[in-house]
């Protein structure tokens, strides 16, 4: 362990998985370490014994809900767009090599105290029950510009310059009213609070153009995908990625204190009286807690089912998102559900997470909505964790560290996180702009199953 790396690595979270793969891909030599004697950190997925003992102590799963090892529940679950940064990350590294994927039946959205479809194109915005007949008109029309508009052709932007005009002011234009708004923003450009109609309206668009296209490139019922026996196998992935291109894992390494000069530089990681020098140090955020600070909280109810949630077409997986309106909110409620059919549960049994981000100390009562979405469970278990962000200048300590997953059941947010400390130079200056630019590579030539 007495050696010099480019990078060192802690933690074996997604995020920190899927960057050291990545530097390892460019070249630079990564030691990748991790307290713990699994994969995954706090992302990890759990049997069905590993979630009763991490909920309900030493009590015993009921024999009922069948074998253990037909159980892999993850406990950071979240749903990838099909043509989103998260597959553009796997294509680009070849990681989809050690996984399977299978499209998301449904993306449904919660209005007025039921749940509907979440219209995409044109033509569902027609048939879609979510909207009366003139609203139908107007959304479609703006589902046809969003379609039709082209950065570099000024012809497709109707004399809007949406770098300068407001999401605001766009939908004021098309006349949608507040409800159309709502899923819009929430359900289909995936936004997670309101802050984005009195911004520039060129990322909204963005974003809703990425959920058609989504939609468009398995022809199903949602733009999502996720992986056969579920996100556990991610982390591995490219743990696996690394080690092809000569990173070094190191598992089970207590303590992993992370050594500063005297100027407060990070130069090395300790480890049972070793240290192992470096030039940055990536890790997530319970290994310097002292660079940064409590954000918020995740509440989360993780819920075994044994039906399809009502109102889904019998969908074996599914998102609802349950807009912060019209809950009276100031988040979003988010509701992923997956099944046998993806490989995470036995035939015929189905696991719900219904998560928001925390308002008040009673998470039962503000996933209330959600949870009454899902019918009849046969168990449900409740949690609350803080979420955390970096408050350190990573350029005078050499320190990169993630922020804690938010409460949202899809990648986005997460990868941009991922991207945000390797594109733009913050863990090492790159000056091969192609090969940065490569990670966005067209989806027309990837190879998911």
């Amino acid at each position: 362990m007495d050696e010099e790396y480019d990078v060192i690595v802690l933690g074996t979270g997604l995020k920190e998985c899927i960057l050291s793969g990545l530097l390892s891909v460019d070249g630079l030599k990564v030691l990748h370490m991790d307290r713990n004697d699994y994969y995954g950190g706090e992302s990890t997925s759990l049997n069905l014994v590993q979630l009763w003992k991490r909920f309900r102590g030493d009590d015993k799963p009921p024999e009922s809900l069948g074998s253990t090892k037909d159980y892999n529940v993850d406990m950071v679950p979240k749903f990838m767009m099909a043509n989103g940064a998260l597959v553009c990350v796997l294509i680009h590294t070849s990681v989809t090599k050690y996984l399977n994927f299978k499209a998301v039946d449904g993306s449904f959205v919660y209005n007025k105290g039921k749940i509907y479809k979440v219209p995409a194109t044109d033509a569902e915005a027609l048939k879609s029950t979510l909207m009366g007949l003139f609203e139908k008109r107007r959304a479609r029309k703006l589902f046809i510009y969003v379609q039709d508009y082209d950065e570099n052709d000024p012809k497709s932007h109707e004399g809007l310059d949406l770098n300068k005009v407001t999401t605001r002011e766009v939908f004021a234009k098309y006349g949608l009213d507040d409800n159309t708004v709502d899923f819009i923003g929430h359900a289909l450009a995936l936004h997670t609070n309101d802050d984005y109609l009195d911004k520039p309206a060129i990322d909204t668009v963005k974003r809703m153009k990425l959920y058609a296209d989504s939609l468009a490139r398995f022809q199903g019922g949602s733009p999502y995908i996720y992986p056969l026996y579920g996100l556990g196998e991610l982390p591995q992935g490219f743990a696996r990625l690394s080690a092809v291109y000569g990173g070094t894992y190191m598992l089970n390494k207590p303590e992993c204190k992370v050594e500063f000069d005297q100027n407060g530089k990070a130069y090395g990681v300790t480890s049972e009286g070793e240290t192992a020098k470096c030039k940055k140090v990536v890790c997530d955020p319970s290994y310097l807690p002292d660079k940064v600070k409590k954000v918020g909280r995740v509440a989360r109810a993780i819920c075994i089912m044994s039906h399809p949630i009502t109102d889904t077409n019998n969908s074996d997986s599914v998102q609802i998102i349950l807009p912060q309106k019209q809950l009276g909110r100031k988040s979003d409620v988010y509701v992923f559900c997956c099944s046998y059919s993806h490989n995470i549960a036995p035939e015929g049994k189905y696991i719900a997470f219904v998560s928001t981000e925390a308002e008040t100390d009673r998470p039962e009562v503000e996933l209330k909505p959600g949870i009454d979405l899902l019918g009849p469970v046969d168990e449900t278990f409740f949690d609350i964790y803080d979420r955390y962000e970096p408050v350190n200048n990573c350029q005078k300590d050499s320190c990169f560290i993630s922020t804690s997953y938010d409460a949202t059941t899809h990648f986005e947010s997460t990868v941009q996180d991922v991207l945000s400390i390797y594109l733009f130079h913050k863990i090492y200056n790159c000056s091969n702009k192609d090969a940065i630019g490569s990670i966005y590579v067209s989806m027309e030539d990837s190879m998911l199953i």
